[in-house]
């Protein structure tokens, strides 16, 4: 098992908190969370360990077929049920020292916790979700909302 410290190193370093938006095949609005931790190829057992620590996720290869470029491996959580009662509850204990991925898990929290699919909470997702990973430099100051994921 991993310690909780290199945890929050390991995520500060490669991990991300991801939130899509989209419709599903009945035109309802859908939100998708995700957790995830990206290594190269030569470090999976790192992340099986991540998996241990967690009880959950799954690990995907991820092939790269640019010049100069490595498969990597990476894990990842998209389970609501796991994301509400394993992955916050974490990070709520143990937060990223990083400003933006702190920044990041505020918002991934926040959004979750609106996740009830209503008209009026579509709307804040949205917000809340453009100021993740460009939006802001420093909370509540719009930097950037141009090339959300």
């Amino acid at each position: 098992m991993l310690s909780e410290d290199y945890i929050i190193g390991l995520v500060d370093g490669e991990g991300s908190f991801y939130v899509r938006l989209n419709e599903d095949i009945r035109r309802r609005n859908k939100v998708e969370l995700k957790f995830s931790v990206k290594l190269r190829h030569q470090d999976k057992e790192i992340l099986e360990e991540l998996q241990k620590s967690f009880g959950c996720g799954k690990i995907y290869l991820q092939k790269d077929r640019r010049p100069n470029h490595t498969d990597c491996y990476r894990f990842e959580v998209n389970n609501k049920k796991d994301i509400a009662e394993k992955v916050i509850p974490f990070f709520e204990k143990n937060p990223p020292k990083i400003q933006s991925r702190k920044k990041d898990f505020d918002l991934f929290k926040q959004i979750a916790d609106l996740s009830q699919m209503t008209e009026l909470n579509m709307e804040k997702i949205n917000l809340l979700k453009q100021e993740m990973h460009w939006g802001l430099a420093v909370y509540g100051k719009t930097v950037r909302t141009v090339g959300n994921q």
